[in-house]
């Protein structure tokens, strides 16, 4: 797993929307270098999620519901991402040809399980208000 751009550009427009005001599409996608067919499915699922709000008219726009700071980057990941797993075969639905060929468990697989595990709990550790609060913007 990569943080794919589209992760990249849920974590700026989730960024954006941290000063607790109320911004349109085209607001953050300038703001954010996001661009804006990215924007609006993005959104979309941050809205599904619970994390922000869209109201419409003229002093319409999108504004933060989710707390950021119990928000993790893997629940952004988990939000944005169709896969979030390291490999193919660390999905629940894969079968391993492999193991079924050879009639044993593949050691490949149970060792990028530990690794998965292990990236898993270091994303869950990482609150977004985390991330904001640690922005280095010097690298």
């Amino acid at each position: 797993m990569l943080i794919t751009r589209e992760t990249d550009y849920a974590l700026r427009i989730l960024r954006a929307l941290a000063d607790g005001k109320r911004h349109n599409v085209k607001e953050l996608c300038e703001s954010e270098a996001v661009p804006q067919q990215f924007a609006y499915k993005i959104l979309r699922r941050l809205t599904e999620a619970g994390l922000v709000k869209s109201v419409r008219g003229v002093k319409g726009g999108t504004e933060l519901t989710g707390d950021l700071g119990s928000i993790t980057l893997l629940d952004v990941i988990r939000i944005t991402e169709s896969d979030s797993y390291i490999s193919d075969c660390m999905s629940p639905d894969c079968r391993c040809t492999w193991s079924e060929k050879n009639c044993r468990k593949c050691t490949i697989h149970s060792r990028l399980c530990k690794i998965q595990n292990t990236l898993n709990q270091e994303l869950a550790r990482q609150s977004i208000l985390d991330l904001l609060e640690n922005d280095d913007t010097s690298s």
